[in-house]
């Protein structure tokens, strides 16, 4: 599934409450991918500003490693 991702797809990611102190699946856009492995792929995610806001977080650029925590949107 994870090859299935390009630059500039719209994707959704899940955050976790405990790490970004929201819970849920936010949308955002492949801006870059980086190998981590052979198998594996970091995917770099801008989050739509006016939909995503992160309280005190201000993250708007996000790697995403484990396959299970980003979709197509």
């Amino acid at each position: 599934m994870s090859d299935d991702f390009r630059i500039g797809d719209r994707v959704e990611i899940h955050l976790n409450e405990k790490t970004w102190g929201d819970d849920g699946w936010f949308a955002g856009k492949i801006v870059r991918i980086e190998p981590y492995s052979e198998h594996r792929r970091f995917y770099w995610v801008e989050l739509n500003d006016n939909e995503n806001a992160l309280p005190g977080k201000g993250a708007t650029l996000i790697s995403v490693l484990n396959p299970r925590n980003i979709r197509k949107a």
